[in-house]
């Protein structure tokens, strides 16, 4: 029960982060910050920065990578 609890906060950040980002930082930054968040990540044994910010910058990065993809790969199909 408790394994369960800690997952559904872990995902409910996750999706809170998402959304503020992708109301907040313009769509050509969002890679950005999220790399930078994650560079942050790996200061983790610092007292503000920690390692859960790589996977929140992997999250934030992640908004504007699956576009450009899906973007790509329908360029692709059209020259076929």
């Amino acid at each position: 029960m408790a394994d369960r609890d800690w997952r559904q906060r872990l995902r409910r950040g996750r999706q809170r982060a998402q959304i503020w980002a992708r109301r907040h930082i313009p769509p050509g930054m969002r890679l950005v910050a999220g790399l930078l968040v994650m560079v942050g990540g790996l200061f983790g044994f610092l007292p503000v920065l920690g390692f859960w910010m790589i996977p929140l910058g992997l999250a934030i990065a992640a908004l504007d990578v699956v576009p450009v993809w899906r973007w790509l790969r329908g360029r692709a199909g059209k020259r076929r």
